[in-house]
């Protein structure tokens, strides 16, 4: 009887496993959007720059303000890493993985909120931005024929990518974040 009992003290809670199962899905579209920029970055800095000409600025203009559409994917690879290490760090059982998710989960919430509408809608930040800065030449620049023209060089499903992790980075986080506050979480975590 106790070893039965014991058994069932240290099985993993479903709640612990559906915050875990979160964590997994988060890491999808960000690895995603890792590859695609890897595999058509490039292409798609190209194709702004042509758009940029076609509308008759230097192309330079972009890399001046820090507009790039090949990007530096390193703040990504650093959040999948991590979020890849609270999965073990939960799945095992550790104190140490739910409370780094307490920790990263809201951060990750905050991240969602501020940066990843940016890549949703690109255009229309861009364009404020451009609107804001007080540079005439920038304020000319037709930001959404920039973006247009960029994301022809990415693949069409990108934004349905970017639309995922907006979700998972902002409700999922809330629900990691729940799920790992439950008493069978708690319990878990507890364990010997």
């Amino acid at each position: 009887m106790t070893e039965l009992r014991r058994a069932r003290e240290t099985r993993r809670p479903g709640s612990v496993t559906i915050a875990v199962v979160l964590q997994l899905l988060t890491v999808i579209p960000f690895v995603v959007g890792i590859l695609v920029v890897l595999v058509h970055g490039d292409d798609a800095q190209a194709a702004a720059e042509a758009e940029i000409a076609r509308q008759g600025f230097s192309p330079d203009i972009l890399a001046r303000h820090g507009i790039s559409f090949g990007g530096s994917e390193a703040p990504a690879i650093v959040l999948v890493l991590v979020l890849l290490a609270l999965v073990v760090l939960n799945l095992a059982g550790k104190r140490i993985g739910r409370i780094l998710s307490w920790i990263f989960q809201p951060v990750l919430f905050a991240m969602g909120i501020v940066i990843i509408p940016g890549q949703l809608f690109t255009a229309q930040f861009l364009a404020s931005s451009f609107r804001e800065s007080g540079d005439a030449t920038l304020m000319r620049i037709d930001a959404q024929a920039l973006v247009d023209a960029a994301m022809q060089a990415m693949p069409a499903w990108l934004t349905a990518a970017s639309a995922a992790k907006l979700v998972l980075t902002t409700l999922g986080s809330v629900f990691v974040v729940v799920l790992l506050a439950l008493p069978s979480a708690r319990a878990y975590f507890r364990k010997a």
